[in-house]
């Protein structure tokens, strides 16, 4: 299924405003555009490809704020989403996320699937915290 041109067109838009402000760090502003973007898509919102990348979106949003349980709902949205599963910026936010909120089993899961797809690149940029939990992990 495709979206409608016009609406696509829109929800990137949109997006495109969120990205900005998320590069800002204005966090807020981030969030109301990203929701007004996911508003715009279709029910069951897990049936379109722009509801994985939102999603993820509005997760890093709650990440760069530390507010890890509302951005580990968000990821695992993204993970119902066409192209969520597997997704090694997902898996690698997940595991920031659990590992942020002391849930190292958790963490551990999702780092490790995230190093498995793309290797120690997905750490690059990163807290380095991460990737020596990872080498000792394994």
């Amino acid at each position: 299924m495709e979206l409608d041109e016009r609406i696509y067109r829109e929800i990137c838009d949109l997006s495109q405003e969120g990205d900005q402000y998320l590069d800002d760090d204005n966090f807020e502003l981030a969030e109301k555009k990203y929701l007004e973007a996911l508003d715009l898509i279709p029910k069951p919102k897990t049936e379109w490809e722009a509801s994985t990348w939102l999603y993820v979106a509005l997760g890093e949003v709650y990440f760069f704020s530390s507010k890890y349980l509302e951005a580990i709902s968000f990821f695992s949205e993204a993970l119902k989403c066409p192209e969520g599963l597997g997704n090694p910026l997902i898996n690698l936010r997940m595991g920031q996320c659990y590992y942020e909120l002391g849930n190292y089993g958790s963490a551990k899961g999702y780092l490790l699937k995230a190093y498995m797809v793309e290797g120690k690149e997905i750490f690059e940029g990163e807290d380095d915290k991460y990737i020596k939990f990872v080498a000792q992990i394994r």
